[in-house]
């Protein structure tokens, strides 16, 4: 069994408001990346939310999805993973590890890294400018990962355990997440959606909605 993990609980303090509900693709931006990561087709699909998580439950289609909310949100990526840990089924051996606001990666990313992955306790994506997300964890080491702290917890877990990571090769450059709005302005201009290219690129526009 194979559990995805959507990570999607961050505060947005860069942006001044919720980056789940950015516009994309006619939706949000965590709707497009749960829509992708249930094209994985996965045993068990999990998201944890933090910072907006209201307005998250209230505008971002959750349906199939076990949200996980992390009170701790604050402390980093490495506490979200934790909180979703405890609600992984004890079945699944493998934990796809996903970025909320990654629009860039594909089912096909994924299947390319789960098939690239052989037996490796840890796996990444190998583009042609670095190693970046997705990226899948054995149960073996899940202890490990309930264990990291802040933002660069999981780096610096496949740093430690250098020899157990195999790296996958995925053409192209490290799809963009959104941490600021440059970062937004240029995952819009390369969707193929013209809707959410005109959406919105100021600070003071309104949420995204689902439609």
């Amino acid at each position: 069994m194979i559990a995805g993990l959507v990570l999607a609980a961050g505060g947005s303090r860069r942006l001044g408001r919720p980056k789940q509900l950015l516009p994309y693709g006619g939706a949000t931006l965590l709707d497009h990346t749960l829509v992708t990561a249930r094209a994985c087709a996965f045993h068990q699909l999990l998201c944890v939310l933090g910072g907006g998580a209201d307005g998250v439950r209230e505008h971002v289609d959750l349906r199939d999805v076990e949200v996980v909310e992390n009170a701790h949100f604050g402390d980093g990526c490495s506490s979200s993973i934790a909180a979703a840990l405890s609600a992984v089924d004890p079945r699944c051996e493998l934990l796809v590890l996903m970025l909320g606001d990654q629009p860039g990666v594909t089912p096909a990313t994924v299947a390319a890294l789960l098939a690239g992955r052989g037996d490796a306790p840890l796996a990444a994506c190998r583009y042609d400018d670095g190693r970046g997300h997705p990226l899948v964890f054995a149960r073996e080491v899940f202890g490990e990962l309930a264990a990291l702290h802040g933002d660069k917890g999981v780096w610096k877990l496949l740093d430690r355990r250098v020899d157990d990571v195999v790296d996958v090769p995925i053409p192209g450059p490290i799809p963009l997440d959104v941490d600021t709005w440059a970062d937004y302005e240029a995952v819009l201009a390369g969707t193929a959606d013209p809707r959410a290219a005109g959406a919105t690129t100021a600070a003071d526009s309104s949420p995204g909605v689902r439609t």
